[in-house]
């Protein structure tokens, strides 16, 4: 293989120098760049070979603040998803009631102002957002129904791993080793992620002192700063906190523009930016520079990005008016918060049921074992010996008494009940999914029956994957060939194909090949891959070749040499015959 040349580096206006090897990018420690791409490495970078923003000089809120409605939404998305009750009191309670102060990470307790009507009011309306005085304990109960719809939404898009087909065969085989190494649970994490805030983004990575290979990253939506042009992802800009005390706060941003990946730390506050410092001063970031000149080209030679977003669904009704979230997707739940609030408050008031209504016991005076002066009195209810009282017998008097309070386990059943299938249909799923529907589907055409509205779904969903997947399988392949240089690779738009969400079972299929055969409506071929789906084209001709091999030769119809005689069926009539007139 022949040597590989470094990757032009960049340092804020400094003249680029040649590394002797392709090391990394993503943000990972340094950036490559294709062989052959050193031809100007003298000349310093001018303003005009990157016509996007830099990174910020520091200073200023973060997330910027005018993105504010879409990061408290994202908070609140991510509060659901986590299903943790602290997240959520810190959401619907926050700087309003009851939940965590950032710095102190002390509990914040009930204030008047929730009592009262306007912003501060209409979130404490929410059951999360309730105020809780200081001497009371939290006894509110969180039901995951959030993060059962994202887990839900991510295995009926993946449960099944696609498949990749490119033209090149060394491509193709290559493209199956970079499928092999975990690709399939990627997929995964990223639907999840996808269905929990309204979208993911696949990064490309690679490092030559790692692996030999790249990889794909998953980013999630709440950090980070997309930039958008027609709806297209123009440049995008992650971060990451490092470091927080709770005062001070240090985040690293890697920006991604088209040919470019940028690096940034900053040391601010929890709020706040705040000021630009080296790379090197955090271990996290120490190896990584400040420009990566990626060299990464399409066919028609436009710069490349690294990075593709993927919306979960659109448009978003939240968002379509404004202009720098209107292409970002919803989330499954999204729209649907109320009533996971009003989930958590029907399971609650249901414990609540069950914590009041345990046996109590009312027990009069004279059944209490005094225990001195100052120090009250007791009932010991495990005393298996009493002696009796002199006095006159009473019916209601000096007798003790059980308190049980009824428990409504169906009313609060029904009501859940209700409330889910409201979530699930509003999310776009069927109650059969969830195993709500009580019947058991035995065929896949019953299966399909029952769960059409989340297959519905499942093909939205497909919508929005394939394409941009194919984006990004096809930008792993342009740093394999370009920068990794791997050999017999090209950079090619690979095609996706997804796998069925229910499989015929064999039974079934065996059946409607029989039927099409006796109809002579489907070749061997076409028979052979509808029973076996998974099969690729080689395996299904060397099967139909078999399948033909193995038929038995076909038999002529009976005629007059087969025993039946001359009067039997198929016999001769002999006018027929040359020479039947003759005596």
């Amino acid at each position: 293989m022949a040597p590989r040349t470094g990757p032009r580096r960049v340092r804020h206006g400094q003249g680029r120098a040649p590394r002797p090897a392709a090391s990394a990018g993503c943000g990972t420690r340094r950036g490559g760049s294709p062989p052959g791409s050193g031809e100007r490495q003298g000349s310093r970078l001018h303003s005009a070979e990157r016509s996007l923003m830099p990174l910020p000089e520091g200073g200023g809120a973060w997330p910027p603040e005018h993105l504010a409605p879409i990061t408290d939404r994202l908070c609140a998305w991510s509060a659901w998803y986590s299903g943790n009750p602290d997240e959520l009191e810190k959401v619907y309670g926050g700087a309003y009631g009851s939940g965590f102060d950032t710095t102190s990470r002390q509990r914040v307790y009930d204030r008047p102002s929730q009592h009262r009507g306007g912003v501060v009011g209409r979130f404490a309306r929410w059951f999360w957002g309730q105020p809780l005085s200081s001497n009371q304990q939290r006894a509110k109960l969180h039901v995951p129904a959030a993060s059962d719809l994202a887990q839900a939404g991510a295995d009926l898009l993946f449960t099944e791993p696609p498949t990749f087909t490119v033209k090149n065969k060394g491509t193709q085989a290559r493209l199956e080793e970079l499928a092999d190494d975990g690709l399939h649970a990627k997929l995964l994490e990223s639907a999840e992620l996808s269905c929990a805030l309204g979208g993911v983004y696949l990064r490309i990575c690679w490092d030559s002192e790692m692996s030999d290979r790249p990889w794909l990253s998953v980013q999630h939506a709440d950090a980070a700063v997309p930039e958008w042009s027609w709806e297209q992802l123009r440049a995008v800009t992650f971060w990451r906190v490092i470091h927080d005390d709770g005062k001070k706060t240090v985040r690293h941003l890697e920006r991604h523009e088209p040919g470019f990946i940028l690096n940034g730390l900053y040391e601010g506050t929890p709020d706040g930016l705040g000021k630009r410092i080296d790379l090197g001063a955090y271990p996290e970031t120490a190896g990584l520079d400040p420009v990566i000149e990626t060299g990464l080209k399409t066919s028609r030679g436009k710069p490349m990005l690294t990075a593709v977003y993927i919306p979960n669904a659109r448009p978003n009704r939240t968002w379509r008016n404004l202009p720098a979230a209107a292409p970002l997707g919803r989330a499954d739940f999204g729209g649907v918060e109320p009533m996971l609030d009003a989930l958590d408050e029907t399971y609650t008031s249901w414990m609540r049921d069950i914590r009041i209504g345990k046996g109590r016991l009312i027990v009069p005076d004279t059944y209490l074992q005094s225990l001195g002066a100052g120090d009250g009195a007791r009932f010991d209810a495990e005393r298996e010996v009493w002696q009796g009282l002199s006095m006159l017998a009473s019916k209601d008097v000096n007798q003790l008494t059980v308190a049980q309070f009824a428990i409504r386990v169906q009313e609060h059943r029904d009501t859940a009940t209700d409330l889910m299938e409201q979530i699930l249909r509003a999310a776009g799923y069927s109650a059969q999914t969830f195993g709500l529907a009580g019947e058991v589907a035995v065929t896949a055409t019953e299966v399909a029956a029952k769960e059409r509205r989340s297959l519905i779904t499942r093909g939205k969903k497909i919508l929005n994957y394939r394409p941009r997947l194919a984006d990004a399988l096809e930008l792993l392949l342009a740093v394999d060939q370009r920068i990794l240089q791997t050999p017999g690779v090209t950079a090619e738009r690979p095609r996706v194909e997804f796998a069925d969400a229910v499989s015929e079972d064999m039974g079934s299929l065996a059946q409607t090949a029989q039927l099409l055969r006796a109809a002579e409506a489907a070749s061997t071929e076409t028979l052979v891959a509808m029973v076996h789906p998974d099969w690729d084209e080689t395996q299904v001709k060397a099967e139909a070749r078999a399948i033909k091999d193995e038929a038995p030769a076909e038999l002529s119809g009976p005629g007059p040499d087969d025993g039946m005689g001359s009067s039997g069926p198929g016999a001769s009539s002999g006018e027929d015959e040359p020479g039947g007139a003759e005596g």
